[in-house]
């Protein structure tokens, strides 16, 4: 998450974010889901390490070295094929612990990409654990601080999922946002009263009462950001992520802490929140502002064209006692039940720079 200088907001405040919300919606009225979930993220990450297996939830980095390597490996190659400019920025949001971008670089090197590294990332905690992985990182607060001289290769896992989300519902009285109100003690959805007409595409305007959707403003201003980085300064980007190929109506907030499903409203601040990526908007988004959208495929379907199972078979040979966990995380990463399907990969590129190798050209 991206450091900020509203530190009046609730998320910035010391005490109990649930009790603050609910002082906030006595005084004001309902709030916005988009600032529930903000502010409860904002909190959340602003101090503490959530992965691995003592943590909440644990990202396809810390599966397997497979994926960062072969993340990667597609890097290079576009480099090399684009024409091997020098210098060349590397730059990732919410790395995490740095595992990913360890491995990746680690995997470009051997084919003489060493560019300079950039991580966006607000939480203390985590700068501190990725410094330790790579050390000679740039940090900023946001992609703005990135710099704009070179050409660009980003890579986004697992970041977009965490932004703030807005839920659109159809009323009989038409469009209304979805709320967070409070029944007694308790957080509840609500109805706001001002018609979000505008905010909703025109081919679902006409949705039955009932229907509701979701939108991402955030995610779509990071989109926005990032082709038009792209389509300036040349690069090329990977944004993988859980979500849809297509908008999708229906809810997909949820709620993770200890590595189960919670109630997102049961402690604001002390879980992730999460909801689904709409890819299909992130795509009209990049071609709009003039970059390339290479494709959006599976998780399962980008490793294998990239070479997980040859990558496999190679540490399985260099370390046959492994071989369980390898073909486990392989399996994990790759299998449509598991990480294989419901996440998606989608490549940008700068004009002029090559397609991918996974995705088909459009």
């Amino acid at each position: 998450m991206s450091e900020r200088a509203d530190a009046d907001l609730p998320g910035n405040l010391p005490g109990d974010l649930g009790a603050i919300f609910r002082r906030l919606i006595r005084t004001a009225g309902p709030i916005s889901l988009a600032q529930f979930m903000g502010e409860s993220n904002a909190r959340y990450y602003a101090g503490r390490d959530p992965l691995g297996t003592a943590g909440d939830f644990v990202t396809a980095p810390e599966v397997s070295q497979m994926f960062g390597e072969l993340i990667g490996l597609w890097l290079a190659d576009m480099w090399i094929r684009s024409g091997r400019e020098e210098p060349v920025l590397y730059a990732e949001l919410g790395p995490g612990r740095g595992t990913l971008a360890k491995d990746a670089l680690r995997a470009a090197k051997r084919y003489g990409l060493e560019p300079e590294v950039h991580f966006v990332e607000g939480s203390t905690a985590l700068r501190e654990v990725q410094e330790q992985a790579v050390p000679d990182a740039c940090w900023h607060a946001d992609l703005a601080g990135v710099p704009q001289d070179a050409p660009l290769l980003l890579v986004a896992n697992e970041f977009l999922d965490a932004l703030p989300v807005r839920q659109l519902v159809r009323t009989g009285d038409g469009w209304r946002e979805r709320m967070v109100g409070l029944d007694g003690e308790d957080f509840v959805f609500v109805a706001g009263r001002q018609p979000m007409e505008e905010a909703v595409p025109a081919d679902w305007r006409d949705a039955p009462p009932g229907t509701l959707i979701e939108t991402s403003p955030a995610s779509a201003a990071i989109a926005y950001e990032i082709a038009g980085r792209l389509a300036d300064q040349g690069g090329a980007a990977l944004v993988i992520d859980y979500g849809h190929g297509e908008m999708r109506t229906g809810s997909t907030l949820q709620a993770v802490r200890a590595h189960a499903k919670v109630d997102p409203f049961a402690a604001p601040g002390e879980a992730d929140l999460t909801a689904h990526v709409d890819f299909a908007t992130l795509a009209r988004i990049v071609e709009a502002r003039g970059a390339r959208h290479l494709g959006t495929v599976t998780q399962g379907d980008w490793l294998r064209a990239l070479g997980i199972d040859a990558r496999a078979q190679a540490l399985v040979a260099r370390a046959p006692h492994y071989a369980d966990d390898i073909e486990a995380a392989r399996h994990r990463l790759v299998d449509d039940a598991q990480m294989g399907r419901l996440f998606k990969v989608m490549g940008v590129a700068a004009p002029g720079w090559p397609d991918g190798v996974g995705f088909d050209s459009e």
